[in-house]
This record gives structure tokens, C-alpha cells and sequence, in this order.
């Protein structure tokens, strides 16, 4: 007699359950390539301590030590790569077919979306963590308090989830990780450094100055240190944004979110039809 196979039961998951099934594949890669780690670990000590040591003495920051200038700084640079990393990892994902693998399965296509968004912003976040315990060590500190340091956190990852759609939009658009690693690079670069990130901005020309006041990492890299208590209040004839860090970070957030959202999910849509 033949015994009856009978098919196992499939049930539906909702979106976050098959989010956190997405987060948790891209984070099994780093369990078995802990040298992904590396851009999280290794790099941000490397880069706290090069710009503190090295350049630390021939910079001047008015009111506060050149450390506590430079670690908001610093994360404020880390959490907007994190748009790159999503961009690379969304673009080899498409390129090595695993998304028309998923797309096969019974789950929403949002989650591949959400899924890489939540685990980009926790391989972030691990950087933000290893620079963190480097500036203690270094004699950074936040100063006050833990409600507003706590605010200081939340407000980079804010910003941070803003930029992924800015890397969801542009690893959809680019057809190899090489083109995603140029691309995203020659942006990144200009925006982070043409900035306060590691320098005040007052010894820039005017018309620099200008662009690094206007510039939305200037005032995210302002907000954690008012909130940080990591320097002195802007001058009386700096730009709006650093006049009110906070509050334009979370405008520029959320005009990020409202722009690079729809043309993100436009663009993935289109890109896993081909």
C-alpha cells in the first residue's frame, strides 16, 4: 500500500514577520563573513582615531575639545553611508537573481525593501556603537544628559532610514555593484566633508560656507552636538538649519522619506520585472 504524501500547511505571514525574515538572512551573512564587519569596526576606530590624533592639533574648534567636536561628526558620516551600503547589497541581490528567488515565495515584495532597510540600519548602528566606545576611551562624552543623549541616537537613525530610500532608489536604477560603489562614493564624499563634519565652518569662503550651512549632514552633525552638549551655540550670522539643527533634521528626514520613498519603490518594482 502507498503511503500518502500530503503537502504541509503554508501560512500567511504578515509584513513584519517576513521583514524580520529578510533582516535575519542579510544578517546570517555576517555571521558567516565576519569581514563585513570590517567598515563597522575596524574603519570608524581607524577614523576617530586618525582625525583626533593626526589632524586633531592643526584644527581648531572654539569652546570645546577637538574630540567632542569630531565624534558627532564622525556618526553623522557613518549613519549616511549607510544609504550606500544599502545600495550595494540591494544591487547584488538583483544581480545574483535572490530577489526573483523571493519573489517566487509567498511574500510581500515590500519586505525584501524592509527587510534590507532594518538590517542596513542595524550594520550602521553597530558602527555608531564602535565609535561611541572609542570617543569614551578617547575622553568624549555626551554632557546632557541621557534623555537628550538618547535623542542624539534616535535622530541619526532617523536620518539614517531617510537616506536608505536614497540607496534603495539608486541600487534599483544601477545594473552592477561597481557602478552603485562609484556613484554612491562620489556623492557621499562631497557632502560628508563639505560640511562641519570634522571642521567649523567659519574659516571657509563665503560662498562655501554657504553650501556647508545649507548642507543637511551640517545640521544633522549640529543637532547631536546641541543635543550632546558637544559645543558652543552657532553664530549669530550662521544659516537657518544650524540656527535650529533639530528641527531641520527632522524636516530634511522627512523630505527625504517623502521624495526618495516613491521613486525607490517605483524603481525596485520596475527593475525586479525585468
Amino acid at each position: 500500500m502507498t503511503a500518502v504524501m500530503t503537502r504541509p500547511p503554508i501560512h500567511q505571514r504578515t509584513l513584519l514577520q517576513q521583514s524580520l525574515t529578510v533582516v535575519w538572512r542579510n544578517l546570517l551573512h555576517i555571521r558567516r563573513m565576519p569581514e563585513m564587519l570590517l567598515d563597522v569596526t575596524i574603519q570608524p576606530v581607524m577614523f576617530v582615531l586618525l582625525f583626533a590624533y593626526v589632524f586633531g592639533g592643526s584644527i581648531d574648534a572654539p569652546g570645546t575639545s577637538y574630540r567632542e567636536f569630531l565624534l558627532p561628526g564622525i556618526m553623522a558620516q557613518t549613519i549616511i553611508f549607510s544609504s550606500a551600503i544599502v545600495a550595494i547589497g540591494l544591487t547584488s541581490d538583483l544581480e545574483k537573481g535572490i530577489v526573483d528567488r523571493l519573489k517566487s515565495l509567498p511574500i510581500s515584495r515590500s519586505s525584501v525593501l524592509v527587510g534590507r532597510s532594518l538590517s542596513s540600519l542595524i550594520h550602521s548602528g553597530i558602527g555608531i556603537v564602535v565609535m561611541s566606545v572609542t570617543g569614551l576611551l578617547i575622553g568624549w562624552r555626551i554632557r546632557d544628559g541621557l534623555v537628550n543623549g538618547v535623542l542624539g541616537y534616535l535622530l541619526l537613525l532617523l536620518f539614517g532610514f531617510s537616506m536608505i530610500w536614497l540607496g534603495i532608489w539608486v541600487g534599483s536604477l544601477m545594473r552592477s555593484v561597481e557602478a552603485v560603489n562609484g556613484f554612491m562614493f562620489t556623492v557621499m564624499f562631497p557632502l560628508t566633508f563639505v560640511a562641519n563634519t570634522f571642521a567649523p565652518t567659519q574659516d571657509m569662503p563665503r560662498w562655501l560656507q554657504l553650501i556647508a550651512e545649507w548642507n543637511p549632514v551640517s545640521a544633522l552633525t549640529a543637532a547631536c552636538r546641541q543635543l550632546w552638549g558637544n559645543g558652543l551655540a552657532p553664530s549669530a550670522d550662521a544659516q537657518w538649519p544650524l540656527q535650529h539643527p533639530v528641527l531641520a533634521s527632522i524636516a530634511w528626514s522627512l523630505l527625504f522619506t517623502a521624495v526618495f520613498a516613491p521613486l525607490a519603490l517605483v524603481a525596485f518594482r520596475r527593475r525586479s520585472r525585468d
